[in-house]
């Protein structure tokens, strides 16, 4: 089946934007790379705005997918680790958006709202897996606690791509999922009780950087 131009575009521009960084990817440099005028481009896609705006939708609709965890969920250390390995490879598919957030938030505003909304809804996430293993009885913490560990994990998914891309001198061909998972079980662990914390140690070896 012949893919559409539209789309075309859409996968080349978001390849390009995690390579080399969006902001040094013109709307030329795409048509290049698709081999097409600049005008077939601009049939599509006014500006590069739009392209990021509808990278970004993808990803959202991706993400919220991802992020909707039903309230009485009752998750096992093993799913916990398969949710958490989703997502920061969702994360690593739309990488120029969190390579540098800051930026990409400032000169394109109209990402703000829906941005932090997915915020709220991965801290929300984590308010629901941790509520899971405190009614499992693996987890014991008081609200502050719990509040604060939420808001931890919510801080290390976002900004583990920026992290891990300045850790290998800038490099940008993905962050790595499994460090991240292994990071986030070693921010869970002081917080469980004995035998769950060594079980999830355990599962940590399967996460742990070469």
């Amino acid at each position: 089946m012949k893919v559409k131009t539209r789309d075309r575009i859409l996968t080349t521009s978001l390849a390009l934007f995690n390579d080399l960084g969006e902001p040094n990817v013109t709307t030329l440099l795409i048509s290049d790379e698709l081999d097409i005028s600049p005008g077939n481009l601009y049939y599509h896609f006014r500006s590069k705005s739009d392209i990021v705006g509808e990278l970004f939708s993808w990803y959202s609709d991706e993400i919220n997918d991802l992020l909707a965890i039903p309230g009485d969920v009752q998750v096992s250390l093993d799913q916990l680790g398969f949710f958490l390995h989703l997502l920061f490879e969702s994360i690593e598919r739309y990488r120029f958006l969190y390579h540098d957030l800051v930026n990409i938030l400032s000169r394109y505003p109209e990402l703000r709202p829906p941005f932090r909304r997915i915020l709220e809804r991965k801290q929300k996430g984590f308010h629901i897996l941790c509520e899971s293993l405190q009614n499992q009885g693996l987890i014991e913490a008081s609200r502050p606690v719990v509040e604060a560990l939420c808001e931890q994990l919510t801080l290390t998914i976002c900004y583990w791509e920026s992290f891990d891309s300045l850790r290998d001198a800038g490099n940008r061909n993905g962050l790595d999922a499994r460090r991240g998972v292994y990071q986030v079980f070693h921010l869970l662990i002081p917080h469980l009780h004995a035998s769950a914390g060594r079980e999830l140690a355990v599962l940590a070896r399967d996460y742990q950087p070469g």
